[in-house]
């Protein structure tokens, strides 16, 4: 039902940058970067937590937990650039800027930034400040200091420790998914970003894990970028035994973070559905290590 609510606003809004006299190849770059989609457990995650704080404003929840998955979307566009990973292939597929060029790809995920802000500012609000509140959220979770802009860019650093790296990377979204959704619910939004924050962090140590121990076919994008590009990685700093403990110590944190509310016990299931998800008995069986040691640019 969630899946649903979301995946039909995602095409409405996808669909608003088609036109017969627009140009047909960045629309197609715009779905190619959207459609079929990965797990949208960001916007799946929002428009939960709304359910759970009473899903006060409908509309507005779930354009907001579409729109966080259009700014996912172009996070990925961008990331797979030649000039940051020139990742070939993503979910299995070529990448954005292997399919259309990179000049397609960089206003693709210009242009994915941009809807996200159309799809919410598009809401049909009960109330007026959820709206501001909304878009302020999404604002602060990719802008710099503390969005995933500055995720991206703390890779172009001479130093980087891993926490701030990850907290802007990957939890950003994960945060405002929370905070956000309890917000357009109706609900309490700073009482829900811990969850959003433990489950971003776990997300990204998760994510270095299956860099280290699964190949390219199984990740459907390179394997080994981390070590190759010199990056932040929790699997680098602690180790895999340490990056699994410190993932299973997170997914307990997030647990212990949802508010009493009438959906929690759908929530403690997604959470654990997703902990499964992410890092399965097979991948936790691989038994590889890491390439390389501890990173040696200041991580800590």
């Amino acid at each position: 039902m969630l899946a649903e609510r979301i995946e039909r606003v995602l095409i409405d809004v996808v669909g608003s940058a088609r036109h017969e006299q627009g140009p047909a190849l960045l629309a197609e770059a715009i779905h190619h970067s959207v459609f079929p989609g990965g797990a949208r457990i960001r916007p799946q995650l929002a428009l939960a937590v709304s359910v759970a704080c009473g899903d006060a404003d409908p509309d507005l929840s779930e354009r907001f937990s579409a729109a966080l998955e259009l700014m996912h979307c172009a996070s990925l566009v961008h990331d797979d650039l030649p000039c940051f990973d020139d990742a070939a292939t993503r979910r299995g597929r070529p990448s954005v800027h292997a399919a259309f060029g990179e000049r397609l790809a960089v206003l693709a995920g210009d242009s994915l930034i941009v809807l996200a802000f159309r799809c919410v500012i598009r809401s049909r609000v009960r109330e007026a400040l959820r709206l501001q509140q909304a878009l302020s959220m999404l604002e602060f979770a990719v802008a710099p200091p503390f969005g995933i802009a500055a995720g991206q860019a703390w890779e172009c650093e001479p130093r980087a420790r891993l926490s701030e790296y990850q907290r802007s990377k990957t939890g950003a979204l994960f945060a405002a998914a929370t905070e956000g959704g309890a917000i357009c619910g109706g609900g309490d939004g700073p009482a829900w970003r811990l969850l959003g924050e433990s489950l971003g962090e776990a997300y990204q140590v998760a994510d270095d894990i299956r860099d280290v121990v699964l190949d390219q076919r199984q990740l459907g994008k390179p394997a080994n970028q981390d070590i190759l590009l010199d990056r932040p990685s929790a699997a680098r700093q602690f180790g895999l035994e340490g990056a699994y403990a410190y993932f299973d110590a997170l997914m307990t944190r997030a647990l212990s973070a949802i508010p009493p509310c009438a959906g929690e016990a759908r929530l403690r299931n997604m959470v654990l559905a997703e902990s499964e998800r992410l890092l399965p008995l097979s991948v936790r069986s691989a038994g590889l290590q890491p390439a390389a040691g501890p990173l040696s640019i200041g991580l800590n």
